[in-house]
Order: C-alpha cells, then sequence, then structure tokens
C-alpha cells in the first residue's frame, strides 16, 4: 500500500462520523456489545488501542460487528501492526511516526494516521506521501490554537486530534478545517464499560455523532 493510498483510505474513515472512538478495553466479554452501542450510536470507526494483554482478542471479537470499522491504536513496532492486522485490524494509529512503523504497515496494507505534534513531524510525513495525520498529544500541543496555526502555512495537511480532546472542547476542533474528525475516549468511559452500560455508551454516541464539523 502507498502512502497515497493509505490517506486516501484514512480521509474515508475520518470522514464517516466526528468522532472516533479511543477504547482501552480490559475484558473480551466487553468487546463485542461496547462495539455493537458504539456503532449503533452513529460511530462505526473504533480504535482499539494495544495497551492491554487481551487487546488483540477485543479487535478479533470486535471485527464481524455489523456497521463496525475496528482498527489498532498505539502501534509502535512491526510486531504490533502484523499482530494488527491478523487479529482483524483495517486500519492502524499511532502515537508518532518512524520510518520502520511506516514501512511496516505498507508492507502490510494497513492505512495508518501517523502522529504528529509540530510542524517538522507533519512535514515530514506529508514529504513521504501522508497527508491526512493524527495530532497527538492535542490538548498537551497547544490544542485547537496550536493545529489552527499549523493549518495555515500547511493547509494540505489533514488531522484527527487525539489526546486531551473531549465533549467540552471537540466543537473547538471540528471547526478548523484542518481537522476531519476527533478521537476521543469520553464517549466509552471505564465506569460504564465495567458496569455494561450499553445503551448509556449509545447515548453518548449519538451525542457525539451529532457534533458538527
Amino acid at each position: 500500500m502507498t502512502p497515497q493510498d493509505a490517506s486516501k483510505k484514512a480521509r474515508e474513515l475520518c470522514n464517516l462520523a466526528p468522532v472516533i472512538p479511543v477504547l482501552v478495553v480490559d475484558d473480551v466479554a466487553h468487546a463485542e456489545p461496547l462495539a455493537r452501542a458504539l456503532v449503533a450510536g452513529g460511530l462505526p470507526v473504533l480504535e482499539v488501542t494495544l495497551r492491554t494483554p487481551v487487546a488483540l482478542q477485543v479487535i478479533a471479537a470486535m471485527r464481524d460487528v455489523p456497521g463496525g470499522i475496528v482498527g489498532a491504536g498505539t502501534l509502535v513496532t512491526p510486531q504490533d501492526v502484523l499482530a494488527a492486522k491478523e487479529a482483524g485490524a483495517k486500519f492502524g494509529v499511532a502515537p508518532g511516526a518512524t520510518d520502520i512503523l511506516l514501512q511496516a504497515c505498507e508492507d502490510a496494507d494497513l492505512p495508518l494516521l501517523a502522529g504528529a505534534a509540530t510542524a517538522t513531524e507533519a512535514m515530514a510525513l506529508l514529504e513521504r506521501g501522508y497527508d491526512v495525520q493524527k495530532f497527538f498529544p492535542a490538548e498537551a500541543s497547544g490544542g485547537a490554537p496550536a493545529l489552527k496555526a499549523i493549518a495555515g502555512p500547511l493547509p494540505q495537511i489533514s488531522f484527527c486530534p487525539t489526546g486531551g480532546v473531549s465533549l467540552k472542547n471537540a466543537a473547538q476542533y471540528l471547526a478548523l478545517p484542518n481537522t476531519l474528525c476527533v478521537g476521543g475516549s469520553w464517549v466509552a468511559p471505564a465506569k460504564l464499560v465495567t458496569a455494561g452500560d450499553w445503551a448509556g455508551i449509545e447515548a453518548l454516541a449519538r451525542e457525539a455523532s451529532r457534533l458538527e464539523r
């Protein structure tokens, strides 16, 4: 997969809904009902972070949920890429970008939303062919004002800001011309997941899906 094809696919995914849920799941039993609740609420693109021992099993459990598109977050090594692909991930997300990681995703035909926090990092990804990127950590890197500033000299790059994004500030990002969608964990809070409150999560997802952009 070429970087251009990867960016085209990433753009398509980011355009499906204003929010991509960022999920940290500790129990495989929660995977399918969680995915169903989020999809029912209007958020079809799901990022399962590789931060728990069962993350790959969670991806495998979610991959066949009707209407859902499941990807793997926190990709750091080529081994992560291969494992995510084998588990059924349709796309990958990384906190940053290295040549080795980018090559691994290209070789595995796994579209990647690679992270950038500075103009230099964004330009390096653009030079390789990635014009759709993750802005991370968004709030710690200056938030919406920083992303707005980047749009001036680099209008050809589109972003999915993640990291500190919540219902309170999502609209600030979504109002920017260089923001396609945002990534956030607030639509699946641990308290509701642990309680199995899928109706509550569906309601949060529906609220998020109605954010304007």
